[in-house]
């Protein structure tokens, strides 16, 4: 597998467009963004288990769990479309149908989505008119995939995309990907809003398993504030352009696919969580000596929860009593006194507690480490072999900021 440049675009067979429609009057982003497949694809989606979920997420439920297959996806920033009732999810079925109708594709293998403010209707005569405008917009390449990808954006400070390719039976295949988040980053299956395209052939079912499972270690993984979207969906297409013989089964083709989009995921997961709201930096906390990887899930993401620990990372304050905290409050039982922390980052390594206790390590040497970007904190609790990473980021007076006024 390597990384190449591009997202969305990049596999074979896949076109986008991202403009400005008008979403929230007042602004001058880009607003609207569209994907296309030139043939067919089988698709695959997880989504937020908030118990309050936006139209966009009833909708493209139906298209993954009931037919399984999509060749287009329509994606417009500024307005949520939650909580919205049925108007909302009855303009869900008119931007499938609308794109559907300039596409020539059946609504049902239409997906929708959305980000942005909570509880406000989409002004359907924009929204129509920006599908009219995308569908001529529609192009190959790495720019037309840049212009979807900043056309999701909300809080984000930059796009998020990459792209990868692997060899799968003697064919070249592609994956490429697109996300956006910044706030309300707590995800509970996904992310707040990703894409993934790929020219793979693979069994729809297989897909749907491979997604399910990368998600919990990637998506699931990250967090900026502890609010789980009511908007959060991560969908992957795959269109069987790059003619490799049809994935069904868990073979070595099966494992080289499902390590690419594992890689695809946990980057685009990392972008995510270092474009929090205001962060300074991505906090990386990988918990080592677990004795299931569920305890050492829990304990490395209540770490990067912690408002505390956050806190501490902004001001480059080695405050691993915080960190310590975080993880007796965790839920998970382990012994504090065989509890080993390092701090991480361009600038070297410290241990800062041996056995639960701290060392005699120099705080100007800590604040050194924290102050580069990424930070990791690499906790080992000697109770097991497994392990598992999260990804947060240190908390700003910006976050603030940023989400007082949030609605203006």
């Amino acid at each position: 597998m390597r990384v190449i440049e591009g997202g969305v675009t990049a596999a074979k067979g896949y076109k986008a467009a991202g403009l400005r429609a008008g979403i929230k009057a007042g602004k001058t982003n880009k607003d609207m963004a569209m994907i296309y497949s030139e043939k067919e694809a089988v698709c695959a989606g997880t989504f937020t288990k908030n118990v309050v979920k936006a139209a966009p997420v009833f909708w493209d439920r139906d298209v993954v769990y009931k037919e399984g297959k999509a060749q287009a996806v329509v994606v417009n920033s500024g307005i949520a479309n939650a909580c919205t009732g049925e108007e909302g999810l009855a303009n869900c079925k008119k931007e499938a149908q609308k794109a559907g109708e300039l596409l020539n594709v059946a609504p049902e293998h239409v997906l929708v989505a959305s980000t942005g403010v909570i509880g406000a209707q989409l002004v359907m005569d924009v929204v129509e008119k920006g599908i009219e405008m995308l569908v001529p917009q529609l192009a190959y390449g790495k720019e037309a995939g840049e212009d979807a990808a900043t056309a999701i954006l909300t809080t984000d400070t930059c796009k998020k995309e990459i792209a990868v390719e692997c060899t799968l039976g003697g064919k070249t295949v592609t994956l490429g990907g697109m996300c956006k988040g910044a706030g309300m980053i707590h995800p509970n299956m996904g992310t707040m809003l990703s894409f993934i395209t790929s020219d793979a052939a693979i069994d729809q079912k297989l897909l749907q398993q491979f997604l399910s499972e990368i998600v919990e270690d990637t998506f699931n993984m990250i967090s900026v504030d502890g609010d789980t979207s009511t908007n959060d969906t991560c969908l992957v297409l795959c269109n069987g352009m790059a003619e490799n013989s049809v994935i069904t089964e868990e073979n070595e083709d099966a494992e080289e696919f499902k390590a690419a989009l594992a890689y695809v995921m946990e980057y685009l997961a990392k972008q995510i969580a270092g474009d929090g709201e205001g962060c300074n930096r991505l906090f990386e906390v990988t918990c080592n000596g677990a004795a299931t990887k569920e305890d050492a899930k829990i304990i490395s993401k209540a770490v990067v929860c912690s408002t505390l620990t956050k806190a501490a990372v902004f001001g480059k304050d080695a405050n691993w009593g915080r960190i310590l905290c975080a993880m007796g409050y965790s839920g998970v039982t382990f012994d504090p006194g065989k509890v080993d922390i390092v701090l991480e980052s361009e600038e070297g390594s410290l241990a800062i507690v041996k056995d639960g206790i701290a060392t005699d390590y120099s705080e100007e040497k800590a604040t050194q480490i924290l102050s580069a970007d990424p930070v990791k904190a690499i906790l080992d609790i000697h109770a097991g072999e497994e392990k598992a990473t999260a990804w947060g980021c240190d908390l700003t007076y910006e976050y603030v900021k940023i989400n007082a006024d949030y609605r203006s």
